[in-house]
């Protein structure tokens, strides 16, 4: 399969854009956007979280499915369908691990590189389960917790700001995973409210964590699609 440029075949939009969000490509499948941080994926709970993502890009294009969710704090590439066979062949993509991801992170502390691999990367595999007494978080429990596996990779250690700059990739796709898992290494992403000690939040005005990079095959032809979105901090 050859990869596709990241474009915007825009077929219902006729050039407006949702928003405070990005259309990186639109066709009469699927889109590409970019979420900007601060802002739910779907609605939520209550007349004050009926504004998202989903509901300003279903203004311009009224045909949008939800496939997947980013965090309301997270920035960064998201896919919706535009038709329910899409949508169903998104899903399975993503159940069936054959849609990578890729997020960039700052998180504080220096990190020590990785026990030795073929490829560079390391590998946290700690089991995640909801923390019910104070959902939505999530704790890691060896005993209850679903597998939950993050690949991660250092790409720079800012010693006078003591904070190291991450790539990581989701092997599994739980709630809160990323944030729960680099917690749980003694290094929480910086701006991190639900998971890092007050001063770690204080280190930034938001969450430093963005979804960086999208490969997948289309739904339709097959093409190999693959989009990039550099973080915004």
């Amino acid at each position: 399969m050859m990869a596709a440029t990241s474009q915007n075949n825009d077929l219902a939009g006729h050039g407006a854009t949702p928003e405070g969000v990005q259309v990186l490509h639109a066709d009469d499948s699927l889109l590409v956007l970019n979420k900007p941080a601060g802002l739910l994926s779907v609605p939520g709970k209550g007349e004050d979280k009926q504004d998202c993502l989903s509901t300003r890009v279903q203004q311009l294009y009224p045909d949008a499915l939800v496939v997947h969710r980013l965090d309301m704090a997270t920035s960064g590439l998201l896919l919706m369908a535009r038709s329910r066979a899409a949508q169903r062949s998104l899903s399975q993509a993503f159940a069936e691990r054959q849609v990578h991801k890729a997020y960039e992170a700052v998180v504080q502390g220096q990190l020590a590189p990785p026990e030795p691999s073929d490829d560079g990367w390391g590998l946290i595999d700690l089991p995640i389960v909801v923390d019910w007494p104070r959902r939505p978080l999530r704790v890691i429990d060896a005993l209850l917790g679903k597998p939950s596996k993050t690949r991660w990779r250092i790409q720079h250690y800012d010693a006078a700001a003591d904070h190291t700059r991450l790539r990581l990739e989701p092997v599994t796709g739980r709630s809160h995973q990323l944030r729960v898992h680099l917690q749980a290494l003694g290094h929480p992403i910086l701006g991190d409210q639900l998971y890092a000690p007050a001063l770690v939040q204080a280190r930034a005005e938001r969450l430093l964590l963005h979804a960086c990079s999208l490969r997948l095959s289309h739904p339709v032809s097959g093409v190999l699609l693959q989009f990039e979105s550099a973080a915004p901090f």
